[in-house]
């Protein structure tokens, strides 16, 4: 929730009045049942559900990647009201795509994208982006129609992952911000310093609105990292520029949503080095970035 919001909050609260936002929060247990599997509750009163690809064994230059790293699908709910907007990123083989995109579109889920993240994985993902507006209950008994099509996993891993070997405090003093360990990855989300809006809705990051960057450790001090930049038009050809001067590879460059104010586009990228080095490179495309420059960063 931008600064803004989260000011007026307390003094709509003084004045007896409710937030819109916070007025009529769906329930999420109901979602939950109907999706199919639960989610968290993050900031902006976003519910997200993770839907991992743990069932795929995929690899990149010789790295196998983790599930949350590059597989790690999801749907997000943002309250509107009584009814929610929906937005999700679906990680899809390519014999899924289209079974899945038809049961989507009975449902009146919209797709938003197809497109790769990666170059020269094995096996090839696919990446679809959804949208819809609605009673949650409605939109999440679409998606787990459509999810249906696909093998996508509904129940957890066995197991639990070790914390990442990374050297974490190394990579914050560089980057500017704090990351987060997740299963042993070890991400950034870093949203921009102006509001993305869709349907007059501010997007928290939690919708996909913040910076991700993703690292994986391959060895002592080496890392692959992935993730999207989240780019205005006079932003992107900048961040090509400071991304390849230090080695990070243009692996996509598209849009994700349909009608997001201002427009905005997705940058994917891809290294496998020195993670130093890979965070100073990312550092300096940053700073070609309007984002908060607060050192302050949760995942998305």
């Amino acid at each position: 929730m931008p600064p803004i919001i989260r000011l007026a909050v307390p003094l709509l609260a003084a004045l007896g009045m409710a937030s819109p936002t916070f007025a009529a929060d769906p329930d999420w247990n109901q979602v939950a049942q109907a999706l199919g599997k639960s989610g968290t509750v993050q900031a902006g009163g976003v519910y997200r559900v993770g839907f991992p690809r743990t069932d795929l064994k995929v690899s990149l230059d010789g790295v196998v990647l983790r599930p949350g790293f590059a597989l790690g699908g999801w749907v997000a709910f943002q309250p509107m009201g009584g009814q929610a907007m929906v937005m999700g990123d679906l990680v899809l083989t390519q014999d899924e795509v289209n079974p899945v995109m038809r049961k989507l579109k009975e449902g009146g889920i919209e797709v938003t994208a197809l497109h790769n993240h990666l170059l020269r994985a094995e096996p090839m993902t696919l990446y679809m982006h959804i949208e819809g507006h609605g009673d949650p209950g409605k939109l999440a008994s679409a998606i787990h129609a459509g999810l249906a099509q696909s093998k996508i996993p509904f129940l957890p891993p066995p197991g639990t992952s070790q914390p990442g070997n990374i050297d974490m405090l190394g990579i914050d003093g560089i980057m500017g911000y704090r990351g987060q360990d997740s299963g042993g990855i070890y991400q950034f989300g870093i949203p921009r310093a102006e509001p993305i809006t869709e349907q007059g809705m501010a997007l928290p990051g939690a919708m996909g609105s913040a910076v991700a960057i993703n690292f994986q450790p391959t060895g002592f001090n080496t890392a692959a990292i992935t993730g999207d930049f989240v780019l205005e038009a006079k932003e992107v050809n900048p961040v090509i520029s400071a991304l390849q001067a230090n080695g990070i590879e243009i692996t996509a460059l598209h849009s994700h949503m349909l009608s997001e104010q201002p427009r905005m586009f997705f940058m994917h990228f891809w290294a496998n080095d020195d993670t130093h080095k890979l965070a100073k490179g990312l550092r300096a495309a940053l700073d070609r970035v309007d984002v908060r420059k607060e050192v302050a960063s949760a995942p998305r």
